[in-house]
C-alpha cells in the first residue's frame, strides 16, 4: 500500500461528491449508494485511491493518457504558458505563439493534405464544428442542399446536440430530442455480433455497401459527408473486416461526399501509427482530434481540414468558434506532449515492441471459456463475453449483465477494464511497459475467472434462445 496524501475520510468525500456532484453518463442515485472510488494521484499507468490502493489503469483515463500520469514536463508547460499568456482568444484577427505552433506540428504529423486545423475544447465540439463546417462548404460550392450527414449506429462522436446526433447510440439518441435533422445512420462493421455465418470479408464488403445504398436511397446531391471511427472505441473497440474501409473510401470517391474520420481515440499513437487513418489506410477529408492530443492534461479538441475545404472556408466569414479556441495553456501542453510522443519514439515501441507483446498476450484470453473473441490493434482491444463460444451466443439475460460482473471483478482486482454491452474493453497508456502488461494480462484472467463463476452461481450462463 502506498502513502496516503492528506484528505478528508473516504466516507466524508462520498457524501460530498454525492450531495454537489453531477456525474456524466451516470444513475446518481444508484452511484450514490454504491459510493464513488475517489482518485487522489497516479503516476505512469497507476491510480491511487484515496484507501491507498494501487490500480492498473487499462483505460488511460478516457481513452486519452497516452504518454500516461505524472509528466512533470506538461505541468511545467502549463505553468510557464499560464505566467507568459494565460489566455487570449483567436477571435477578432488576433493569434498567439502556441496556437501558431501547434497548427505547423499538427499540419507535419497529420496525413495527406490535411494542413489546417480548426479548434474546439473537446472532440463533441470539434464534431458540432464539423456538422457547420461540412454545410457552410458545400453551400460556398453552391450546393446548399448537400446537407445530409451518414454516420453509423453504435458509433460515438461525442454527447453534445450535435455530436450525439452524429453518433448512433439509441440510450443517447432516446434523449432530448436526437437527432437533430439530416443525419442518418447505417449499420455497423460488427461481424462478431451480426455477422452470422457469413465471410467476414463479404460481411465488411457488405456492410460498407450499406453507404453506397443510403447515399442513393437520399439522393447523392444531398449528402455532404460521411463520419466514422476507423475504429470504434466508445462502441466496444469493433475492428472492421479488412474489406470494410477500402470499399467506404471507394464509394466516398465515386459520390464525392466528404469523409470525416473522427480520430478522437484512435489518434496519436494508439493504433501503432500517428491516426488510426494511416493504420487502415484511410483518406479523409476532415479528422476530428482530442483526447491524447494533450493525453488528457489540458481540454483541447478540434478540426484537421484538407487544404480543398481550407480554401473553400477561408473565402467566407464562417461564424462559429468557442472561447476557448486555440487556449494557449492547452496548445503549448500538447505540444510538449507531442514533444515527448515523438522524441521518445512512443508510437514507434507501440508499433514494434509493447504493441506486438501486448496482442500476444490480449489473445491469449480468448483461451478463457468465458471470451468468445478477443481483438486488438495497436494499445486498443476488447473481448466479447459469451456462453457458448462455439455458436457466439449472447446471454439471455439482459444485455451488459455479464459484462459489468465481469467490470465489478476487475476494479475488485485493481484494474480498470471497462464494459459495454457484453465485451470489455481496454486502452492503457501507450507508455506501459512488458511486466505491466503482464500484470494486466494476469489480472483480467483473475477477473475472467471470477466473473464466471459468479455467472455460473446465478444461474446465468445461459445463452439467448
Amino acid at each position: 500500500m502506498t502513502a496516503i496524501t492528506n484528505h478528508m475520510p473516504t466516507a466524508d468525500l462520498q457524501a460530498l461528491d454525492a450531495a454537489h456532484h453531477m456525474h456524466p453518463f451516470t444513475h446518481g442515485n444508484e452511484l450514490e449508494q454504491k459510493g464513488v472510488r475517489v482518485i487522489t494521484r497516479a503516476k505512469g499507468v497507476t491510480l491511487t485511491d484515496s484507501e491507498g490502493n494501487d490500480i492498473l489503469d487499462a483505460m488511460g483515463g478516457l481513452w486519452c493518457v497516452n504518454i500516461g500520469y505524472g509528466r512533470e514536463e506538461l505541468a511545467q508547460a502549463a505553468a510557464r504558458q499560464m505566467r507568459e499568456l494565460p489566455f487570449y482568444n483567436t477571435f477578432f484577427q488576433t493569434t498567439h505563439v502556441p496556437v501558431i505552433a501547434l497548427s505547423a506540428k499538427l499540419a507535419e504529423l497529420a496525413p495527406g493534405d490535411l494542413n489546417q486545423v480548426f479548434y474546439a475544447g473537446s472532440g463533441s465540439e470539434a464534431n458540432d464544428t464539423n456538422i457547420r463546417m461540412v454545410r457552410t462548404y458545400w453551400a460556398q460550392m453552391g450546393q446548399p442542399e448537400r446537407n445530409v450527414i451518414i454516420s453509423r449506429k453504435n458509433a460515438y462522436h461525442g454527447s453534445s446536440v450535435g455530436s450525439g446526433s452524429l453518433g448512433g447510440m439509441s440510450g443517447m439518441h432516446a434523449q432530448g430530442g436526437l437527432p437533430i435533422p439530416d443525419i442518418h445512420h447505417i449499420d455497423q462493421p460488427y461481424w462478431y455480433g451480426e455477422g452470422g455465418d457469413s465471410d467476414p470479408e463479404e460481411f465488411g464488403l457488405a456492410r460498407a455497401r450499406l453507404l453506397e445504398e443510403k447515399i442513393e436511397e437520399l439522393g447523392a446531391h444531398r449528402v455532404a459527408a460521411f463520419i466514422a471511427e476507423p475504429i470504434q472505441g466508445a462502441g466496444g473497440v469493433i475492428i472492421p473486416p479488412a474489406s470494410y474501409w477500402p470499399e467506404i473510401q471507394r464509394i466516398c470517391d465515386k459520390y464525392g461526399i466528404l469523409l470525416i474520420a473522427d480520430e478522437v481515440i484512435c489518434g496519436f499513437g494508439r493504433t501503432g501509427s500517428w491516426f488510426g487513418s494511416q493504420t487502415l489506410n484511410i483518406r479523409p477529408d476532415i479528422m476530428t482530434i482530442a483526447k491524447g492530443l494533450s493525453s488528457g492534461y489540458a481540454p483541447i479538441g478540434g478540426s484537421i481540414v484538407s487544404d480543398k475545404i481550407a480554401k473553400v472556408m477561408n473565402d467566407c466569414e464562417f461564424n462559429h468558434g468557442y472561447t476557448y479556441s486555440g487556449h494557449p495553456v492547452s496548445c503549448a501542453v500538447a505540444l510538449e506532449n507531442l514533444r515527448i510522443l515523438e522524441e521518445e519514439k512512443i508510437v514507434e515501441r507501440v508499433a514494434e515492441e509493447t504493441g506486438p507483446y501486448l496482442q500476444e498476450k490480449w489473445q491469449s484470453l480468448a483461451d478463457h471459456p468465458l471470451v468468445g473473441e478477443a481483438q486488438i490493434v495497436g494499445m486498443m482491444g476488447s473481448l466479447a463475453l459469451t456462453p457458448h463460444k462455439e455458436s457466439r451466443a449472447k446471454f439471455a439475460a439482459d444485455a451488459g449483465t455479464a459484462g459489468y460482473i465481469c467490470r465489478e471483478r476487475c476494479f475488485a482486482n485493481n484494474l480498470v477494464m471497462r464494459h459495454v454491452g457484453d465485451r470489455m474493453i481496454i486502452s492503457p497508456p501507450l507508455v506501459i511497459t512488458k511486466e505491466e502488461i503482464d500484470t494486466l494480462a494476469e489480472r483480467a484472467w483473475a477477473s475472467l475467472d471470477q466473473a464466471a463463476a459468479k455467472l455460473e452461481e446465478d444461474g446465468l450462463m445461459k445463452a439467448a434462445s
